[in-house]
């Protein structure tokens, strides 16, 4: 079971730390693009059925340079925040709360945090990703790459 699925019945009142560990398959994100998959560090504070879950997720995603077209890991720090309150039927509310990125509703046994780790780590990947800053690319003649020093086409 994934460090990310929180029992709620052994969850104390008040505050408390919990360290949560998951694969990438267990976040439903490819292996080979998520190597290490995830880890957090969570701060928890459950006042009656309401919990709420403030942390840092840390991970790792295997990208392709847009420039040279090699492969690297990005290393990624992601801030996660979370309110989660006991489903009790209040339907089209629940539903308008449910979609703000910050609530959602759980069912009193337990609160899954998946799909807001998923989604976090996901939406923090570059649209564009370099290997490195000053990355130089390919040569749009020969293809070599150019990061490797200059290529015979002429200027």
């Amino acid at each position: 079971m994934s460090g990310f699925i929180i029992n709620l019945a052994t969850l104390a009142a008040g505050a408390s730390r919990l360290e949560a560990r998951a694969t990438a398959e267990e976040l439903q994100l490819l292996a080979a693009d998520w190597p290490v998959g995830a880890e957090a560090s969570l701060g928890l504070d459950r006042t009656g059925d309401l919990v709420s879950v403030r942390g840092r997720l840390r991970s790792s995603a295997r990208l392709e340079c847009v420039r040279c077209l090699r492969t690297f890991d990005l290393p990624l720090t992601v801030d996660l925040t979370v309110v989660a309150d006991r489903a009790g039927g209040r339907g089209r509310l629940e539903e308008q709360l449910e979609a703000d990125n910050y609530m959602m509703f759980h069912d009193g046994r337990q609160l899954d945090l998946r799909e807001q780790v998923r989604e976090s780590l996901l939406l923090e990947l570059p649209i564009t990703p370099h290997c490195r800053e000053d990355c130089r690319g390919l040569c749009p003649r020969c293809g070599a790459d150019l990061n490797e020093g200059p290529c015979g086409c002429p200027a």
